[in-house]
């Protein structure tokens, strides 16, 4: 399907079309949307998402006035090759998708897992980034990063059980206003009708856990050489990465500003999602 650049600039997220590009011996999937000019945004996404999982709201929006790319990462989705097993290995991914489009500059925003992709792309590759926003996420080692699957595995259960995504458990607080945002953001996830893509396979989902893991474990790097401006955001009540997390990488890094929202859990930027994108706008324009 080729589409024009003024057509990207017109089409939503529910319809634009997955496209693939060869990098590193693998090929990759992404959608890009948005104006043609202007500095790229990279979404890189959570634990287990392939495209379909990235909030239309947030897509929209950004792609409003920024040109955004949203990538599978490597044996996800519709990607090739089997899924690392290291954030560095991600990481390393990402910046050959980021070269073989052509791209000398670009602006990142991860989230949870995609947020430790991020950050250690940015101390790989300082030259070629130029913003960052962090959500839903924390360091490595950060508390509790480790436990991410013991503390998700029994309310993933719990989802099958009750025939629910465990999204709806996972990403909110169980307050009434934290339910009902999880219900609209679920809702949000099935707009696109067709031409979806291809589920995480179960292989890769306890591939990218180990990943988590091991980025839990491993020595805290370096944030003071961070010298971008980052954007942080996440819920006030993060049990997956928790919240503290945030507040130590807002502390880390030289140049971060910190957003916390009230009543939300680790899909605080879902629930506020007019509000973050609002902010993420303005943070990136200055």
């Amino acid at each position: 399907m080729n589409i024009s650049p003024s057509q990207l600039h017109r089409i939503r997220w529910k319809d634009a079309p997955t496209r693939s590009v060869d990098a590193v011996g693998t090929t990759f999937a992404y959608r890009q949307l948005g104006p043609a000019a202007g500095v790229p945004v990279i979404l890189l996404n959570h634990w287990g998402a392939t495209l379909d999982n990235f909030d239309p709201r947030i897509v929209d929006g950004l792609a409003a006035t920024r040109p955004v790319i949203a990538i599978d990462y490597r044996g996800v989705g519709a990607s090739g090759g089997k899924a690392p097993l290291t954030v560095a290995e991600m990481a390393a991914d990402a910046i050959a998708m980021i070269r073989a489009f052509g791209l000398a500059e670009v602006d990142l925003l991860g989230f949870s897992l995609g947020g430790f992709v991020a950050q250690d792309i940015v101390l790989k590759q300082p030259g070629l980034v130029r913003k960052v926003i962090l959500t839903g996420t924390g360091p490595a080692g950060g508390e509790g990063i480790d436990k991410v699957g013991a503390v998700s595995w029994p309310l993933i259960i719990k989802g099958m059980l009750t025939l629910t995504d465990p999204k709806f458990y996972l990403f909110f607080t169980s307050t009434a206003h934290g339910r009902g945002a999880a219900k609209a953001f679920l809702a949000r996830l099935q707009e696109r009708r067709v031409n979806r893509d291809k589920p995480i396979t179960l292989v890769a989902f306890l591939r990218q856990l180990k990943a988590i893991k091991a980025w839990g474990t491993q020595a805290e790097q370096d944030l003071d050489a961070v010298r971008k401006p980052v954007l942080i955001a996440n819920g006030d009540q993060d049990k997956m990465v928790p919240s503290s997390n945030s507040i130590d990488l807002a502390r880390r890094l030289p140049s971060a500003e910190l957003v916390l929202y009230n009543d939300a859990g680790h899909g605080g930027i879902f629930q506020y999602h007019e509000a973050f994108v609002s902010k993420a706008l303005e943070f990136l324009a200055r």
